[in-house]
């Protein structure tokens, strides 16, 4: 578990389905991918954040604020060899539409950079977002990520697009959370 000034973070549990299905049934908190994910598919990524937590020891958080459920932020390890970068660490994030503009994927982040990265190394840890994902570009901004344009990449993401396009950046060496 992780604590911040406002915020708790913690391993993802089977309890937290309906709140996780709740986050993927919000239309704003799904945009970039246009649809909202069914209840099968909410459970089946679930599933797959818990089993990430037992294989690698680390993966995404459950965000809280206060006693409300906000959403996720954690590093996936990507292992699939047909990925455009490869095997690599990802860090992300998604908050329910109620709780932006507050700061909490920033706050929430770099908590947990700044835990996983003295685990990981911080050079192995990648970002992505989409080129129209203003807002998650801000906040890996503010989290002072290093954009690396030679790694942007594209592939096809069906059924949800035909090409998905990621703009890159890395967690810098040192990594020292906000500024």
């Amino acid at each position: 578990m992780l604590v911040t000034e406002r915020l708790t973070l913690r391993a993802f549990r089977k309890a937290d389905a309906e709140d996780f299905a709740a986050l993927h049934a919000d239309p704003l908190a799904m945009r970039d991918y246009g649809v909202t994910f069914s209840r099968d598919h909410s459970d089946a990524r679930l599933d797959r954040i818990i089993a990430a937590w037992r294989h690698d020891g680390y993966g995404r958080y459950a965000v809280f604020l206060g006693e409300h459920f906000a959403g996720y932020v954690g590093v996936m390890h990507r292992a699939s060899p047909d990925h455009p970068l490869g095997a690599h660490d990802e860090i992300g994030w998604r908050l329910s539409s109620r709780f932006w503009g507050r700061g909490i994927a920033t706050e929430a982040a770099s908590a947990v950079l700044e835990h996983t990265s003295e685990r990981l190394g911080q050079t192995r840890i990648l970002a992505y977002t989409a080129q129209d994902n203003l807002a998650s570009q801000a906040v890996m901004t503010r989290l002072g990520l290093i954009r690396m344009p030679d790694l942007d990449f594209a592939f096809p993401y069906p059924p949800y697009f035909d090409t998905w396009r990621g703009l890159v950046w890395r967690v810098p060496p040192h990594f020292g959370g906000m500024e």
